[in-house]
């Protein structure tokens, strides 16, 4: 039934029938946990072999001569560059490999520009009397935890079909030099699950920014993670700065995260020369280098980017079901309601969904008392601060296919409970 056309009476009905499903699973004393984008166990279970990939009658030297149990490759060895730059569309001289987290090679990065000059006419972003970076909403909250750390003003732009409204990013990188640049999820968006267009990208890469070291945080984290078999394409942005002359603009980052361990990964990001420069200047400060050995296992594991891309196909097989669980009880429960919209990913890790106006934090905590955790309502924007209180990220990957069937029925009763209790 459509919601918005029940009568006063018709939605004291529908009510009570939905009051007794939901005290029905508060009895269950259920404990499921849709909250964060974790790989599930069956998912690690297919990088174990990996723990194996270095045995101690092998040698541990690589390609070029490293000896992986020593200090030396500051940026990594050659096997591991040579796997992120196939990720990343790139050529291994453009990458650095670090730790295993590539929201830490994020956050250096903000800090490095805090303190240090991209240009000699450039000051430090600390050092600039306002300072402020353009959010994509609805987005990713540890992009947005960064640069309020850092104390930027962070002001969101709305996300389209398509990716980021350009209208809105050149008009503002255009007219104001205090914006010193943009986070981008750039394939399968956290938590829309959206990948930019072609010709967004190339908007992006001809971008005229007021602030000559405004820069493209492009956090490229979910680059071959396909949940379909019509996977979705991203144009390479690394090339169409060069074409447009603007090669300093991005700066791009991936891990391992959601390919083998999530805590014990390998992170990688991919910069222009001038771009590197200032970045390996601080790092040779921080660091005499990363965990190679972690590296060596890896390259080792792999052999090569045909072996990442047959990994990911075992993922592909675990997440897909659960991603189809989501979305038919989404489609089957909530579509004639006419009270929520949703998003339809070719891959990632979340389904972003917009429940009725004004009602997102009414089915968290909803839900939360039915013992079914999600991210918590207005995580996806600036400051937690969700205008119009509507989106909720939902993150399949981790319960079991059951389990998210049951949390999602759930999800469902809590979304039409809060809607209703708004027009009543």
């Amino acid at each position: 039934m459509n919601y918005l056309n029940l009568s006063a009476s018709e939605i004291k009905t529908e009510k009570e029938a939905l009051l007794k499903q939901y005290e029905n699973y508060k009895g269950m004393g259920l404990s499921l946990n849709m909250a964060r984008g974790k790989p599930a166990p069956e998912q690690l279970n297919l990088s174990q072999p990996l723990l194996d990939s270095l045995k101690s009658t092998d040698s541990y030297i690589s390609a070029d001569g490293t000896d992986c149990r020593n200090y030396g490759g500051f940026d990594g060895i050659i096997e591991c560059k040579g796997l992120f730059a196939d990720i990343l569309e790139t050529s291994p001289e453009n990458v650095f490999v670090g730790g295993n987290s590539s929201l830490n090679m994020m956050f250096d990065t903000i800090s490095c520009f805090m303190t240090a000059s991209i240009y000699e006419d450039t000051l430090p972003w600390h050092d600039v009397k306002e300072r402020k970076f353009l959010c994509p909403v609805p987005g990713y909250d540890r992009h947005f935890g960064v640069t309020g750390y850092f104390g930027f003003e962070m002001i969101p732009v709305p996300m389209k079909a398509d990716g980021p409204d350009m209208d809105v990013v050149e008009k503002l990188v255009s007219e104001d030099e205090s914006i010193k640049g943009i986070w981008c999820v750039p394939k399968y968006s956290n938590p829309t699950g959206i990948t930019y267009s072609d010709e967004v990208v190339k908007r992006f890469a001809a971008l005229k920014p007021a602030a000559k070291d405004f820069r493209i945080m492009w956090d490229n984290a979910y680059a071959i993670h396909d949940v379909t078999d019509t996977p979705d394409k991203l144009l390479s942005i690394i090339d169409e700065c060069k074409k447009t002359g603007n090669e300093d603009l991005p700066i791009l980052f991936c891990s391992t995260s959601k390919i083998t361990f999530s805590g014990a990964g390998v992170a990688a990001l991919a910069a222009s020369p001038l771009n590197m420069k200032v970045l390996k200047k601080r790092l040779t400060f921080a660091t005499i280098g990363y965990d190679k050995l972690n590296m060596l296992r890896h390259a080792r594991f792999f052999k090569n980017f045909d072996g990442v891309k047959a990994h990911m196909e075992k993922h592909k097989a675990i997440l897909a079901p659960k991603f189809k669980t989501v979305l038919d009880k989404l489609s089957t429960e909530l579509a004639d309601a006419n009270i929520a919209e949703w998003t339809n990913p070719n891959g990632g890790y979340f389904v972003s969904v917009n429940v009725y106006k004004g009602t997102a934090k009414r089915v968290v905590e909803l839900c939360k008392e039915a013992g079914v955790v999600l991210t918590g309502a207005g995580a996806t924007f600036p400051n937690c601060d969700d205008p119009e209180n509507r989106n909720i990220r939902i993150a399949p990957s981790f319960p079991g296919v059951d389990e998210l069937s049951l949390a999602m029925d759930i999800f469902c009763v809590c979304a039409k409970l809060a809607a209703l209790e708004v027009l009543e």
